[in-house]
């Protein structure tokens, strides 16, 4: 006979009724804090070791939220039964009668636990990548895949969590999963400005540039438009580096256009009056 079987039996005995099922409740919240303990344990030992053996970070997030949130919900169901605060009988018939209302309930959770198990057997996305979620007008760098959720930070380090099955149910843009991309600027000039002259301080930026990869660069005149000359440009760049260069890119470009006397229009309007 375990020590807490013998404490029971004995506060049984000096004690009933109100009494008996306060002692209950207490062995119950004391065997439940002890066992969460050691499940928080268990999980950062296997946490350890699937980094230890170089497992995908978002695999390994996934796997510890499965066994944590399963191993909670196995303590709570047998401490119930092996304490007797609940027949089992009435346990079975309570899941039996509401089988049909707990189903719909978990409707969401079994679909977003179904495209966590997809986003990871697919890898449309992984930990460390900067995703685009267009549908929900949101964007940040995934920090990790759970069973129900997968959580982006923003860039102005904002936590985001979105729902596993909304990512799989619609468009998703992975920006940086691929090593290099391509840097497209177009700019407006005015019709009275010397296109030539346009183009060829575009390439002049591009080619003095170092973190402008060595690949085809093409500066092209996009379009004819009603009020402007639209000159743009098209250059490799590895994918960590895209955002600055592009802004760089438009601030040296507007100074040598004012350098050069090349207009950029701007919406206005003339008023005649006679």
């Amino acid at each position: 006979m375990t020590i807490v079987e013998q404490i029971y039996l004995y506060a049984q005995q000096r004690l009933g009724g109100f009494a008996d099922f306060v002692l209950k409740v207490l062995l119950a919240l004391i065997l439940y804090f002890i066992a969460r303990k050691l499940i928080a344990k268990l999980c950062v030992v296997i946490r350890k070791n699937m980094l230890k053996f170089h497992a995908d970070l978002a695999i390994t997030s996934f796997t510890v939220s499965l066994v944590k949130y399963s191993l909670n919900i196995f303590l709570v169901l047998t401490i119930i039964v092996q304490l007797n605060l609940v027949k089992e009988s009435s346990i079975t018939a309570a899941i039996a009668s509401a089988g049909v209302a707990i189903s719909l309930a978990l409707q969401g959770g079994l679909s977003n636990f179904a495209g966590g198990v997809l986003i990871l057997l697919l890898k449309p996305f992984k930990v460390g990548d900067y995703i685009v979620f267009p549908n929900e007008n949101q964007e940040g760098t995934v920090r990790k895949i759970e069973m129900y959720y997968t959580t982006i930070n923003s860039v102005d380090n904002r936590t985001i969590m979105i729902p596993n099955a909304n990512l799989t149910n619609s468009t998703i843009v992975n920006v940086t999963a691929m090593e290099k991309r391509k840097l497209e600027i177009k700019v407006g000039i005015s019709y009275s400005s010397n296109l030539m002259e346009a183009k060829a301080i575009l390439k002049r930026l591009v080619e003095t540039e170092p973190r402008f990869l060595e690949e085809e660069k093409q500066f092209f005149v996009d379009e004819l438009g009603e009020s402007c000359i639209t000159v743009g440009l098209r250059a490799w760049v590895l994918t960590d580096n895209y955002w600055p260069v592009k802004w760089e890119m438009n601030e040296k470009i507007k100074q040598e256009f004012d350098d050069a006397g090349i207009e950029i229009p701007y919406p206005q309007m003339d008023v005649h009056l006679k």
